[in-house]
């Protein structure tokens, strides 16, 4: 699961108001190469919760990214869209789980696929 994926994801168990961002409990990682796009970079880079980013990509052992949002200038440097490339589209949590921040429920995360199903007693 890239961490563009994550980024995205909350938690839907009834009852829960804060459901975002979910931990990340990391068993296996994997990078997995993706062509470099600087224009769909600089494109999803106001899409995209950063502090959330940062503590995911940190929770995976990768610290390169600034810890405050950085502004729009930075889009101009080529290193910092690679270090922002590499965090989002290529550092993948392959085993593990995702957990919602309010309930501790965990949703695992297997062969890179998170299964957010929820148990009828969660709907």
């Amino acid at each position: 699961m890239k961490l563009l994926t994550h980024n995205m994801l909350t938690s839907t168990v009834k009852g829960v108001v804060n459901g975002f961002p979910l931990r990340i409990e990391v068993e296996k990682t994997l990078e997995k190469q993706v062509d470099f796009s600087a224009d769909f970079l600089r494109n999803l880079f106001y899409k995209v919760d950063w502090k959330a980013l940062v503590e995911a990509a940190q929770t995976m052992g990768y610290a390169e990214l600034p810890e405050e949002a950085p502004d729009s200038t930075v889009l101009e440097s080529e290193d910092f869209l690679k270090k922002f490339h590499y965090a989002l589209l290529e550092l993948h949590l392959e085993e593990g789980n995702l957990v919602c921040p309010e309930t501790g429920r965990k949703f695992p995360v297997t062969k890179g696929i998170p299964n957010m199903l929820l148990h009828e007693d969660e709907v």
